[in-house]
């Protein structure tokens, strides 16, 4: 809960011995106000309060990160860099959803996610490849415990697969990703109530709902013991996966580079093998040896491959840090 999360943050600051200039905070929310880390102010705390009604599992818990640090610390600079801003360069055919016009007013629209991680991964791809990020047509994939793909035209974010909330998109560890929203309201006919139908997109689905797993470690390993629910999981992914990537191409026009991050992407041979191999119509070849050898920050991909493919180590902590003393 909120008192003891804060206690035992406070703890563990006070027995830091290294001194303090500055924090820098992942905020899952900006809405469409943020594009660019900022200085926290109070007028920057009550926005990202203000937000908490589109990040209610996010936001409070960010907020209470700054009370610590303020409570700690006094007035040290404090620097909110936000999981939504680099996504602020969808198009409109990209961020509205085809409901009533009016639900642009009331704040409901595509705003994605990840960004921080899509963004360094972009940028990282681009020194890798020894090119111009300006140049390059990019898929990003993160894939952990929570997914999701961006596409990345011009160095900008143009598309990308979560949405309104973080659950839309791909199948993922524990959310179930999009879905026909007529089940939903299906389920509410059938009296389901809304906390449980929550908890259930949220928490009971996604890997976890199909095999009983949330990790995709122990989904491989119970494909590998012959379990039919885990084969079935790991099926569904890759295919869901795959489709996403396949739907991101003609946004970008042409594809440069198809980039792996996070605890799957960089960890999971498997997954990377499954997906390339129904890629090959978009110039996607994958050096199997390559994929096994343990990849960081390397290009998989074979040598006469249209599209490289790179697995790169997400690295948001140091992406946080730069924004962040920039700032101080």
């Amino acid at each position: 809960d909120h008192d003891t999360r804060s206690v035992v943050l406070q703890k563990l600051l006070q027995t830091n011995d290294v001194p303090i200039d500055g924090v820098g905070h992942r905020i899952v929310h900006g809405g469409t106000i943020y594009r660019d880390p900022v200085r926290i102010t109070p007028q920057v705390k009550a926005h990202i309060d203000q937000l908490s009604a589109f990040a209610p599992l996010h936001n409070p818990i960010n907020l209470e990160g700054i009370t610590v640090i303020e409570q700690c610390y006094g007035s040290i600079p404090q620097v909110a860099v936000f999981d939504t801003a680099f996504h602020q360069t969808l198009p409109p055919k990209a961020f509205t959803y085809p409901g009533p016009l009016a639900w642009l007013d009331q704040g409901i629209r595509r705003y994605g996610f990840h960004g921080i991680s899509h963004q360094y991964c972009s940028q990282r791809a681009a020194q890798l490849l020894q090119r111009e990020p300006k140049d390059l047509h990019m898929i990003t994939c993160h894939l952990g415990n929570g997914c999701s793909l961006a596409a990345i035209k011009n160095g900008e974010s143009i598309d990308t697969t979560m949405g309104f909330t973080p659950l839309e998109g791909l199948m993922m560890g524990t959310r179930c990703g999009s879905i026909d929203p007529g089940i939903l309201v299906h389920l509410l006919r059938q009296g389901m109530d809304l906390h449980t139908l929550d908890t259930v997109l949220n928490r009971q689905s996604g890997l976890l709902g199909i095999a009983g797993f949330s990790d995709m470690r122990q989904v491989l390993a119970a494909c590998q013991e012959g379990n039919t629910q885990a084969q079935l999981a790991f099926d569904l992914f890759i295919h869901r996966l795959s489709a996403a990537i396949a739907a991101l191409v003609p946004s970008l026009g042409k594809l440069d580079a198809l980039i792996f991050t996070a605890g799957i992407g960089e960890n999971a041979p498997p997954v990377r093998e499954a997906v390339c191999s129904k890629l090959g119509f978009l110039g996607i070849e994958l050096d199997l040896l390559k994929n096994q050898d343990h990849p960081k920050d390397l290009d998989i991909a074979t040598a006469t491959a249209q599209v490289r493919i790179l697995v790169i180590q997400t690295q948001e902590d140091w992406a946080i840090a730069k924004a962040s003393m920039k700032l101080y």
